[in-house]
């Protein structure tokens, strides 16, 4: 599908209003499909003399090609510029706009309402102060509503201006705008959002938008205008606890060093003492650098670049604090929107961004999910698209934050996907786990390299992947017995064998795959700490989760071998009679015939036992390690 924008942002330059320092509203328009989102927004475009005689030109001839409205002015093209967008008739990606009244500036993120863009409607609505949430008045209050509204209540929009639209479709029916007006309230209440002003308005024709319509005569509130030149969304935001997340270190020559960054709250001054998270130590501040010269004071929202008093260590991802302490964690709850097409799976790693910091991150426990419909927390195992629960996470190591109502730069996150690199989910920090703070590191005198020296030999993990009737088995049991026969210390970790004991909890869906695996790799690590040669068979289906187990171990310690024996083999051989069981369907979640197998990319080992007998395949093995000094 193509993607082909069209060039119809404003001039900043030519805007009629003198915008000095008047102040600025961030709002975002939700909804469902086809409630009139990005109708309304070209509707206030329009009407706030925001569009240039071009523009407006543009605007009528492509009414007449694009339009859905017959002919008249379609002020959805205003901000559906994408080919597709226009196309279809929906909105697709996040579009911007800036207009100004003489009381205020406005900046519009208009988001699409698919559900399947919902990701969309997340990211315009992370820096909004009050969202337009649009209700078609024949539909009402639908789930793509409740989701949305629920999305608002986690991002921390506390400010929501309800338009029912398309009044005009129910013949302006007062019993019915009352009827969502007080369904949508019940809602926002178990949301959080305590502010929520109900304005009937037919966005088209510009009914209540900025004059109030004589179509509606029973209705005597705010227009959408005089609402948004008049709410007050101001949080003190400058008197919280100082918080600049560096993102990087200014270093142009030998005689400065200064650390850049966006002060998320808070105020700095020239000589305020600060502190340095995660390493505690403390300074004071000698120096405020801005894109305006030197300053004395900054506060949030500005972007500085410190310089102190001190030469002490920090780099890109600490945070510079003054006042309260921030968390300092590796054990979080936190909210999730889930993202990726991918479902959620507890125990998978990801790659956790928090402000300039990243950490690798293993979901640990889906404590529930929310039931769009009912707001209810149900029991799940998983998250698939655009679903919101609840989870614990465990951090590679801890994290400076905040939970997001104090902070919402510090309590955001995204999840990337660490193979894909896709964003697979926003979370929204609650707390810090009481245990994260418990537990210390104990330092041992006699460490790995002690024990590697004692025994003789390199330690590694041999880690044996294939399907199911590969010969993984057979060939970790004939390379153990060949390393036992030459003194090496070596132990075997057999998938099979381990489900009778550590593992014989856990079945084999996906979640529960992962979880074995990770047992497995955390056992794996103690014996490559105590100095051992570890040998680990298993299917371990995933990418993911083997390379999981790489990361826990040094570099050159972990060796995967691709037991690369092709299924049509392996079904044939059918040692144990799983392939025929799971043919007739009577063994389920069975790997190669209906879960996936996901072949290493760049095993340091291949074999096919198909064409290499199990004898061959142990000594390639056994050369593999002499030759790299495991066997020294």
């Amino acid at each position: 599908m193509s993607l082909v924008a069209y060039p119809i942002d404003p001039a900043l330059d030519a805007l009629p209003f003198d915008h000095g320092d008047k102040p600025t509203l961030r709002f975002v328009t939700c909804g469902s499909v086809d409630d009139g989102k990005s109708t309304l927004v070209g509707r206030l475009l329009y009407d706030s003399k925001m569009l240039l005689d071009d523009q407006l030109s543009a605007l009528q001839s492509e009414s007449k090609v694009a339009g859905t409205t017959g002919g008249d002015l379609d002020f959805a093209l205003l901000v559906d510029g994408l080919q597709a967008e226009r196309e279809q008739g929906i909105t697709i990606d996040v579009a911007y706009r800036f207009f100004a009244t003489q009381r205020r500036r406005f900046i519009v993120a208009d988001t699409p309402g698919h559900e399947q863009y919902t990701r969309n409607m997340a990211t315009g609505a992370s820096h909004a102060d009050l969202a337009v949430v649009l209700i078609d008045a024949r539909k009402g209050v639908i789930t793509q509503t409740r989701r949305h509204s629920h999305i608002l209540g986690l991002l921390g929009v506390r400010h929501v201006v309800l338009a029912v639209n398309k009044m005009d479709l129910v013949g302006f029916d007062a019993d019915r705008f009352t009827a969502i007006t007080l369904e949508y309230q019940a809602l926002a209440a178990q949301l959080g959002i305590a502010d929520v002003q109900c304005i009937p308005v037919v966005a088209r024709d510009g009914d209540n938008i900025f004059a109030p319509s004589p179509r509606l005569p029973w209705y005597v509130g705010p227009t959408i205008m005089d609402h948004l030149e008049m709410v007050d969304v101001s949080g003190d935001v400058g008197g919280r606890p100082l918080r600049l997340c560096v993102q990087w270190v200014n270093r142009p020559d030998a005689e400065f060093r200064g650390f850049s960054g966006r002060i998320a709250s808070g105020t700095v001054q020239r000589g305020d003492a600060i502190n340095v998270q995660p390493s505690g130590r403390t300074s004071r501040v000698t120096g405020i650098l801005t894109a305006s010269g030197e300053q004395d004071r900054a506060t949030a929202g500005d972007s500085v670049t410190l310089t102190l008093d001190d030469e002490i260590d920090i780099s890109r991802g600490d945070v510079l604090t003054a006042g309260p302490a921030p968390l300092i964690s590796d054990q979080l709850a936190a909210d999730l929107v889930w993202f990726d097409d991918n479902a959620m799976l507890p125990g998978r790693r990801y790659v956790l961004k928090c402000g300039a910091s990243s950490t690798g991150a293993v979901i640990s426990t889906l404590k529930h999910r929310v039931a769009i419909d009912t707001m209810e927390h149900e029991a799940a195992t998983t998250l698939t698209t655009n679903e919101i629960g609840r989870v614990n996470l465990s951090l590679d190591r801890p994290l400076v934050c905040d939970a997001y109502r104090d902070n919402r730069d510090l309590g955001s996150f995204i999840l990337i996907d660490a193979l894909s690199h896709r964003t697979a989910a926003a979370g929204m920090i609650d707390f810090s786990l009481r245990r994260a703070n418990n537990i210390r590191w104990h330092t041992l005198d006699v460490d790995k390299s002690m024990r590697a020296r004692l025994k003789q030999q390199r330690p590694c993990v041999l880690w044996f992947t294939g399907l199911s009737g590969a010969g993984k088995s057979s060939i970790a049991n004939l390379v153990d017995k060949r390393l036992s026969a030459v003194g090496r210390h070596t132990t075997l970790l057999d998938g099979d064998n381990l489900r009778h004991g550590i593992n014989r909890d856990l079945g084999f869906s996906n979640e529960a795959r992962i979880e074995n695996i990770r047992r497995v790799a955390e056992i794996a690590k103690l014996f490559v700490d105590s100095g051992m040669i570890v040998l680990a068979s298993l299917i371990s289906p995933f990418r993911s989760e083997r390379a999981m187990a790489r990361s826990l171990v040094a570099a050159g310690e972990f060796i995967e071998i691709h037991v690369a024996t092709p299924l049509a083999e392996c079904e044939r051989r059918d040692p144990k009679g799983f392939y025929q069981r799971a043919r007739a369907r009577e063994l389920p979640n069975f790997t190669g015939i209906d879960q996936p197998y996901e072949t290493p990319e760049t095993p340091e080992i291949s074999i096919d036992t198909s064409s290499v007998a199990v004898e061959a395949a142990c000594e390639q093995i056994v050369l593999y390690l002499r030759e790299n000094r495991y066997l020294e």
